[in-house]
């Protein structure tokens, strides 16, 4: 297989963004630097409040990475040892990893078709440890959330949503993010919105939860010399937010364009060799990834390399399968639907720098490949 570099069409096109962008990152730079002002600086507020307005979510935190967003979470409802959370097991090792780093326990339950939690899949799962559900909005289209918060509600649960691939994302108009009681979204660089490194943030509708979380993400401090309470170093780099500042204003043409890419290859794709979820008429999806459910996967994505296409696996092996989850007593066979989709799951090629005719030649490729 030959390297990405070698690729005619990449599955992501780092390097076309920068070139785009090159003018408007150098000001920022200057302009960062300039004035010295790279701790908690003054573009971390001006995101958070940004964010907030764009988005409508009640209280945002800036952290750096969705990884903290969810463990910080955790940690502000005192979820921890001997408690346990509900969640998927086909995302990617961050959802549950932060469950375990709070001292908890993660407990998988299996997906839908569309890879998302099965809410009917829940309530069986629910015993007098759990504490949360961490339903995972996967490729950017949103859980079922009026049922799981229903379910979450009536057993006096709280929801933390691992929004890390959803920014902008909406079911029946509400945006992922501001269903629960507090969301962990990652901008990570292979992100619709993208920092140039780690970066996340968090939502939560409850003051009291912003409050502590940013005395959190700074070693617990409440000023300069006072510690409150013991915390992690979890800051947004200003230099990270003044450019993530610069890029929320594209983020609607980005993920315009990765829809309209998503119209075209439903077009052209054969759906008697590939099976892509549909959109339900009430969600809003941005597409993270688009992801197709393939037979003989690994031969097609080996096609598809020798044709000089880029493809990804988002995850080839699912988290209760991974040896660091040995310990939990999970083994083949218990998720079905979850262990069978990631033997089919494959990611096309879908960023915002692609053309209609390097669509048509992924398409072509991969119709090709089955006939």
């Amino acid at each position: 297989m030959r390297s990405s570099a070698g690729l005619d069409i990449p599955y992501v096109n780092l390097r076309a963004q920068y070139a785009a962008e090159k003018d408007e990152i150098h000001a920022i730079v200057d302009r960062v630097f300039g004035k010295a002002d790279f701790i908690l600086g003054e573009a971390i507020g001006e995101f958070e409040a940004k964010l907030a307005r764009r988005f409508g979510f009640e209280h945002v935190v800036a952290l750096n990475s969705g990884t903290d967003a969810l463990m910080l979470a955790m940690l502000a409802f005192e979820i921890g040892r001997g408690d346990e959370v509900i969640t998927q097991s086909n995302s990617f090792v961050a959802s549950a990893a932060t469950i375990v780093q709070v001292g908890a326990r993660p407990v998988f339950v299996d997906v839908k078709p569309d890879q998302l939690i099965d809410p009917a899949k829940i309530e069986a799962a629910i015993t007098p440890r759990t504490k949360a559900i961490m339903p995972v909005h996967l490729t950017g289209r949103v859980c079922d959330m009026p049922a799981i918060q229903e379910i979450a509600d009536r057993h006096g649960l709280k929801v933390i949503e691992d929004a890390a691939q959803s920014i902008g994302s909406t079911l029946l108009d509400r945006q992922a993010g501001a269903w629960g009681d507090a969301a962990g979204f990652s901008l990570h660089p292979l992100k619709n919105l993208n920092a140039a490194g780690d970066a996340g943030f968090l939502t939560t509708r409850h003051v009291e939860v912003a409050e502590r979380i940013r005395k959190l993400r700074n070693h617990g401090q409440s000023d300069r010399n006072t510690v409150a309470e013991w915390g992690v170093n979890s800051r947004l780099d200003t230099l990270q937010a003044a450019l993530l500042l610069m890029r929320l204003d594209k983020l609607d043409t980005i993920i315009a364009k990765r829809r309209t890419n998503v119209d075209l290859y439903r077009r052209l794709l054969d759906t008697r060799h590939v099976f892509h979820p549909p959109c339900r008429q009430e969600e809003f999806n941005t597409f993270h990834t688009f992801v197709v459910q393939v037979d003989r996967r690994d031969e097609l994505r080996e096609h598809l390399h020798a044709s000089g296409i880029g493809s990804a696996i988002h995850y080839p092996i699912p988290i209760h399968l991974q040896p660091a989850a040995a310990k939990l007593g999970c083994k083949p066979g218990d998720l079905p639907a979850t262990e069978r989709q990631a033997g089919r799951i494959l990611s096309l090629p879908i960023h915002q720098y692609l053309t209609e005719g390097e669509i048509q030649r992924v398409a072509d490729t991969v119709n090709g490949f089955f006939r």
